[in-house]
């Protein structure tokens, strides 16, 4: 197991099958980590367990999530995603929070396009941006 030390803004590339445990972060770490992992071959070997990607897309307003959370708005479509079981000893822990799976077949289904030009999310216009960044 690797506990990171240091900020990565969530930017931490994988090159073999990888856990990442982020409950209750800001959509700009989960964006981050797509982002860094943009490929088939690497989403396809995360596991993410936080917020509900379901959720985040019913609570943000569509233009806001598609020009800020770029890559949270384009997995959508081939996650997988699983709901915690709600717990009434561990509502306030647990809500909100799903593992998501991205599978290889739903991901090679996408086009070549799709992968290519993968640009860094920069976060100018966010006004509701809850990370902090480094330096």
């Amino acid at each position: 197991m690797v506990v990171i030390t240091e900020n990565e803004e969530g930017k931490r590339p994988i090159n073999r099958p990888t856990l990442f445990y982020m409950v209750h972060c800001g959509k700009a770490l989960y964006n981050n980590l797509l982002w860094r992992n943009w490929s088939p071959q690497q989403l396809a070997q995360t596991i993410l367990i936080g917020n509900s990607f379901k959720g985040i897309e019913e609570r943000s307003p569509a233009r806001i999530l598609q020009r800020d959370y770029t890559y949270i708005s384009s997995i959508l479509a081939v996650t997988e995603e699983a709901a915690f079981p709600d717990s009434n000893r561990y509502l306030d822990v647990f809500n909100d929070t799903s593992i998501h799976q991205f599978p290889r077949e739903k991901l090679d289904a996408k086009p070549k396009e799709f992968w290519e030009g993968a640009a860094e999310p920069m976060y100018q216009q966010c006004e509701d941006l809850e990370i902090i960044q480094n330096g």
